[in-house]
């Protein structure tokens, strides 16, 4: 939880905006992470948890429906900030 809260955390070890640094950390930190959080899961629930995804594979709609949903709210949302624009 640590990691995805650092990946999303708008607060860095070093700021983004300083060059080359800034990106350094999330390239290092969050793999690390990730790598550590995987060799933690005992093998017989990791084995158990790819068996499950492989199985429910052909059964996600929701993923296609889900880019759609976030496509068309960019969309709306660019719509409606060039209307804004526009007026102004």
């Amino acid at each position: 939880m640590a990691v995805a809260a650092y990946a999303l955390s708008p607060i860095d070890l070093i700021p983004d905006f300083i060059p080359i640094l800034g990106y350094l950390d999330d390239l290092f930190i969050v793999p690390l992470g990730i790598l550590l959080a995987v060799r933690l899961v005992p093998g017989n629930l990791m084995t158990e948890f790819r068996a499950a995804a492989i199985r429910a594979e052909g059964e996600r709609i929701v993923g296609r429906w889900g880019a759609a949903i976030i496509v068309a709210l960019w969309v709306i949302g660019i719509a409606i900030a060039a209307a804004w624009l526009a007026r102004a």
